[in-house]
């Protein structure tokens, strides 16, 4: 299970995600290679590729944002 910690809200475009839950806030990819780019808490940037159907699980904690995802959602380039 991949997790990362962000102060940063993510917006998802309409267009690559859609929101399946709200309690917890759940996200799932519309098609495939949908990207995301996070920096964390730390100030850490990353580039995250997802497969069709891939879900990110967003969770606020106190001041920053917790997102898991399943590793096997991942596309490796």
């Amino acid at each position: 299970m991949g997790l990362l910690y962000t102060k940063f809200y993510l917006d998802f475009e309409s267009t690559e995600w859609k929101q399946i839950s709200a309690n917890p806030v759940i996200f799932e990819t519309l098609e495939d290679n949908t990207a995301l780019d996070i920096e964390d808490t730390s100030h850490n940037s990353y580039k995250l590729t997802f497969r069709k159907g891939s879900r990110i699980e967003m969770l606020r904690v106190v001041g920053k944002f917790r997102l898991t995802w399943n590793d096997d959602d991942i596309i490796t380039i």
